[in-house]
């Protein structure tokens, strides 16, 4: 199963949702794009700024992360230049019907280059960018 960044943050911090993705993951092999290295720490960084989560907190979440990624219960696949296109034609694709953000693009690339499925996103964007482009979501609609 292939899950975005906000999926990822849900399971290593306490979210309204959080429960719910625990329990529906817990023991499901996990897959994401280099990515979310990037974007996990820039969410932890911004719970912290908005006083969501305490220091500690952001550094017990980054060492539950990064200890998933060393116990390979999280794969990350690399960005390449194959992700790159691939996002580019998607893009091309969703276009006009949905404004597909670039970094959505590459985790929607990544996800069908890597036949990850389902795609295990919250965001509404990339849920309708995965709709149109037939990739199996995750909660269903």
């Amino acid at each position: 199963m292939y899950a975005d960044s906000c999926i990822l943050v849900k399971l290593i911090t306490p979210e309204a949702d959080t429960r719910f993705y625990v329990e529906r993951l817990t023991g499901v092999a996990l897959t994401s794009s280099e990515l979310a290295l990037t974007e996990v720490w820039s969410a932890l960084l911004a719970k912290e700024r908005n006083a969501k989560i305490t220091r500690p907190q952001r550094e017990r979440a980054w060492r539950f992360f990064t200890g998933m990624i060393d116990a390979r219960a999280l794969v990350l696949h690399p960005l390449n230049s194959v992700a790159l296109r691939k996002a580019n034609h998607q893009l091309e694709q969703c276009h006009p019907a949905v404004a597909l953000r670039t970094l959505d693009a590459l985790h929607l690339a990544a996800c069908d280059l890597t036949q990850e499925f389902p795609l295990c996103t919250t965001d509404d964007r990339l849920r309708q960018a995965a709709r149109l482009l037939r990739i199996p979501l995750l909660p269903e609609d």
